[in-house]
């Protein structure tokens, strides 16, 4: 006992200090997906699929105690290729609640989805819990159908390109930037130095470009009804409720995930069905509203706690999210 406190002690005194900070993840590997049904019955399923939290396709730093997670992107590529090859699976309902993350995870993530629907032949719905802003929205038109419970947030179409300008800061306290580089614009977006004109016009050609393939994933979507000009009145980063929104004709109509639910049983034609998720032994899964593992690492770490979307603030990102 005496020896395990002594150990104890050697790895908290660093951070007592304030001298490190550091992670160390002792817990066993990553298990493959389980199946856990949390409703119903019958043979036919019905696949929950989660979209919860800032979408990154970087995998979560593990935190003291906890296990390494997939990134969101992995698991949703994972749980979709799991479901292709069962035979029963008659359908699926992506559950959102996310205010979107990077262009580039949202969009693999759209893709991924788009894919499935195609090569699986069976409906996908995508019903917005709490939030399906920006990112979120972008996946949600991968699928067949939209819905969202009446005090559900969605729309902010757009993008955004987060940065900061370190140079009066670091002045003050006596620190300068010297870097050598090949061309002028090998730093552009330096959080050292103020951008330029021309650097801001390049980058702003970038975000217009991003933003106009939000607009073409949305005119593409099966269930759209919107005219171009329409579109691009509405895709100023706006928000929705869910009643806008439909009124927009951005979703398709309100309902809580209970009745999605017994809508995609309605257009199978069947009555009974079982609706499953997919989870890693130590998740847990009650009910269709049990906590979403959106590949977050669990767990607290000795100096910060885990907080989504946090990486975005290390370096400049284009995002598809509503930055609240």
């Amino acid at each position: 006992m005496i020896r395990i406190l002594m150990i104890f002690a050697f790895l908290l005194l660093p951070v007592l200090s304030g001298c490190t900070l550091f992670n160390i993840n002792i817990s066993s590997s990553v298990k493959p997906l389980e199946e856990k049904v949390v409703e119903g019955e019958g043979r036919p399923k019905l696949l929950l699929l989660d979209i919860a939290g800032f979408l990154s396709e970087k995998e979560p730093d593990g935190a003291l105690l906890a296990k390494q997670k997939p990134s969101i992107v992995a698991r949703v590529r994972e749980s979709l290729r799991k479901a292709e090859q069962d035979e029963d699976i008659a359908g699926v309902i992506v559950r959102i609640n996310s205010p979107g993350g990077t262009v580039a995870a949202s969009d693999i993530i759209h893709h991924e989805i788009e894919g499935f629907r195609n090569r699986k032949k069976v409906p996908v719905y995508a019903c917005i819990t709490g939030i399906g802003t920006s990112g979120a929205y972008y996946i949600a038109t991968a699928t067949d159908r939209i819905t969202a419970h009446p005090t559900a947030v969605t729309g902010s179409i757009g993008v955004i390109l987060l940065n900061f300008n370190l140079e009066g800061l670091l002045g003050k306290i006596g620190v300068s930037e010297q870097s050598i580089k090949s061309g002028a614009k090998k730093d552009i977006m330096s959080p050292f130095r103020s951008s330029t004109d021309e650097e801001r016009r390049i980058m702003q050609e970038i975000i217009d470009s991003f933003a106009r393939r939000f607009v073409d994933v949305i005119m593409a979507r099966k269930s759209n009804r919107l005219e171009r000009p329409e579109l691009e009145k509405l895709a100023d980063g706006r928000v929705f409720t869910a009643e806008q929104a439909v009124a927009a004709k951005l979703i398709d109509r309100t309902e809580y995930l209970d009745d999605t639910i017994n809508g995609m049983k309605k257009e199978l034609g069947i009555k009974e069905a079982k609706v499953v998720s997919y989870y890693r032994p130590g998740d847990y899964r009650g009910s269709i509203y049990s906590a979403a593992d959106a590949g977050a690492a669990s767990g607290v770490n000795l100096i910060t706690i885990n907080a989504d979307g946090l990486e975005m603030l290390s370096s400049p990102q284009f995002l598809y999210l509503w930055r609240q």
